[in-house]
This record gives structure tokens, sequence and C-alpha cells, in this order.
């Protein structure tokens, strides 16, 4: 390209200078990847073809919050992603394929982008799992009718082929009913498992019922020496009729359930021996068939996410009492909505000031500014963002710039 005149060359530089002074003001800072599993692309302009399903990367601005491409997506290693579990030091990424009853292990680069590395594959499809917090414990529930946890052994983040021990979920006095695991939690500190299961002999909206227990429970185990699992005192616990999602709190000293078919949030104390009880003046009221539930990072706040009312519901946790109480905007609003029918909930790592939930129907991400002083929310810029087909599956992990925010209430 030429220029046939000094005058044409300064105004073009001017041009530049001015470009370049606009990029300057507006530089996007990485400070976490959001992981997200879809069942197929969709997104304009992708190079990855994964007919079964794939998982895609964003990178998360610190300013704003807003999501961009991150590094290329890559293939979910099988059909139908619907579960993620990323390991504590962040190095480690689980997906778990419904059709194909697998899980498969990717590890993480500094840019975010995933390496595929070894799969398991189980009896029935996976439906929810988690990490232990030092890293050496993939904790796996699994089954449609009956309820198994896995416990798989990581060696640096290798999967073993094959569980190291199995546990039978069951409904006291009902051996023989159908149980259907929904949920998963360990306590920060380590020493404690809590799964949900609701019994669908007794709740089976549409179909037949042929038991008189109990439809919903919360089942404890405590971590001994080596990862084996001992049931807490008195577990398994009532939890309502059908437990959707389960969190703990930093403090190792509460924990969540939400229940899918009462709209409500259930509270518990965690006491002696890793046994918990209910918290005294709950249940506590959420948003339409709460689908998911986390704690922020400082154990602060709590959030919902409601996939019948399309919304995030936000609660601020009373450290002494465990009670979760509304987070209300200076509009009034307790709920801030999301695009359609979100299942998936998860707050960043880095700064801990960001939420997102992956919107099933909606094809999206939405997400929200956390205020670290009142746990309201605010919609992000540009938000909700395009994702390929029915995302159902969110994940984090913070850039290597940045540290992980924790913070002791």
């Amino acid at each position: 390209m030429k220029f046939k005149n000094l005058r044409q060359l300064a105004a073009v530089s001017g041009i530049g200078l001015g470009v370049a002074t606009l990029f300057s003001g507006c530089q996007l800072v990485t400070i976490d990847y959001l992981f997200v599993a879809t069942s197929a692309s969709t997104v304009s302009g992708s190079s990855t073809t994964c007919p079964g399903g794939e998982i895609e990367i964003y990178a998360i601005d610190s300013q704003s919050g807003a999501i961009r491409d991150g590094a290329p997506a890559v293939c979910s290693g099988g059909t139908t992603p619907t579960v993620l579990a990323i390991s504590p030091g962040y190095q480690n990424l689980y997906v778990a394929n419904q059709v194909d009853k697998n899980i498969v292990h990717f590890t993480l680069g500094t840019n975010g982008a995933l390496s595929k590395k070894d799969t398991a594959t189980l009896a029935d499809p996976v439906t929810a799992m988690t990490v232990s917090p030092d890293g050496n414990s993939l904790y796996v529930l699994s089954g449609t009718t009956t309820a198994t946890l896995s416990v798989f052994g990581l060696s640096s983040g290798a999967l073993g082929s094959a569980p190291e021990s199995l546990t039978s979920l069951t409904i006291p006095g009902n051996t023989g009913d159908l149980v259907v695991p929904t949920s998963i939690a360990v306590l920060p500190s380590g020493n404690a498992v809590y799964a949900t299961a609701y019994d669908k002999s007794s709740y089976n909206p549409g179909g037949s019922i042929t038991s008189s227990a109990n439809p919903g429970w919360l089942y404890g185990f405590a971590v001994g020496s080596g990862g084996a699992l001992t049931p807490t005192p008195g577990s398994p616990y009532t939890a309502g009729v059908k437990p959707s999602g389960v969190a703990a709190d930093p403090l190792n000293s509460y924990l969540y359930v939400t229940d899918f078919a009462s709209n409500q949030l259930i509270g518990y104390g965690v006491y002696s021996s890793y046994s918990v009880n209910f918290l005294l003046n709950g249940p506590y009221k959420s948003g339409g068939q709460p689908s998911a539930v986390v704690v922020d990072p400082r154990g602060r706040f709590l959030y919902i996410s409601n996939s019948l009312d399309s919304s995030v519901g936000a609660y601020v946790i009373d450290l002494q009492s465990g009670t979760p109480s509304s987070a209300v905007n200076t509009t009034g609003s307790q709920t801030n909505s999301t695009d359609t029918q979100p299942v998936a909930i998860a707050v960043d790592p880095a700064l801990g000031r960001f939420v997102y939930t992956a919107n099933y129907l909606g094809n999206s991400i939405s997400g929200f500014r956390l205020d670290p002083t009142a746990g309201t929310l605010k919609a992000t810029q540009a938000t909700p963002y395009p994702t390929g087909i029915h995302p159902s599956a969110v994940a984090l992990a913070p850039h290597g710039n940045h540290s992980t925010q924790v913070v002791t209430p």
C-alpha cells in the first residue's frame, strides 16, 4: 500500500494512534477460563465438528465479567456430555458423557486449552461427580433407577480404569425401591462426602407409585484413611421430595440442598462425626424448580439456578446460624433473569465476583456481577452469551496470573 503525500500519511498515522489508544484503554484481561458441556456446536465459525458433544472454552474479562471465545473447543469423548468436574489445582477436567456412560479426563494448558488423556467406562450413566480437595479421588454418582457412589483413585490427575470402591444408595426400609441419584458435594476439608437422591417408587409424576417411603434423601459418608467411606451417624437423612443440588460452605459448617419438586432450599448444620441436622428455621423458599446451588468462595452468599423461572436466586448467609436470607437489589427484586432453563451454576474462583449459569433450552450462558458487600447480582455486559446446543454443565479455572479467591468469613 502506498501513500501519495505526507498529509495522507499523517492522517493514517493519526487514525492508527487513535485505534491503539482505544484498545489500550479497553484492554481485556482474562481472569478465568469457563468450560461448557454442550451436545453439539452451533457457533458460527467453529472449526470443531463433534456431533456427539463438545467442551467449549471461553475467557472471562476481569473488568466486565463478559465472556469471549478462548481456546478451540474439543470433542467430549462421547455423546451427550452432562457433567463436568475440575481438580482443586485446576490442572485436570473430567467430563461425563451420558450415552457412552464414560468419564473422560483432560488436562488444562496455561491458555485454557484441553488435551484428552484417559477414559473410564461405568455400568450406568453418570449424574454427578466431584474431586476431593487433595486431588487424589474422584467421587462419582451414577444410575437411573439404582444409585451407585464410586470412588476413582487419581494419580497426578490420571483416571484409573475402574473404581476403587462402590457403594449402593438404598432407601431405609425399602431397599427394593427405584433410586435416582442427583448431586454430590465434598466438604472443603475433604473429611466427608454427601450425595442426594430421590425414590422414584414414591415420587413419579405421571407414573405409578409403589412405595410410601419419603421421596428425597441426603447420604453422608465420612472419608477415612486411604479414602475409605463410612456412613455418617443417622445417614441417610430426609431431604424433601426431589433434591436436585447440594453445596457446602467453605468452613465445613453447613450444607444446602435444593428441592426441585417443592421449590425450596433445605439447610443442614454439620456436626460431630459429620452427621447433619436441619437448620431450625428452614426450609427456605426458592424460585420455581431449583436445579443447582453454589456458595461463593467467601462463604457469605448462596446462589440458586431456578429452571422453571429462568432466574438466579441470591441469598446472604448468616455466618452464626447458617440461615440464608434473600439478597434484595436496589430495585426490590430478589431474582435475576437468565436465558431459558438454567440447569447449572458456578462462581468464578479468581475474584469471586462473577456468577454464571448454563441455560439448557436457551443454548447460552448467562453472566452476573456479584456485589461483594450485599451479595446482589447485576447482569454482565452483553449477557446472555450463545453456546452450542443444550449446555448442561459449567466449570471454571483461574488464569495462571491470578490466584484463587478464598476469604475466611
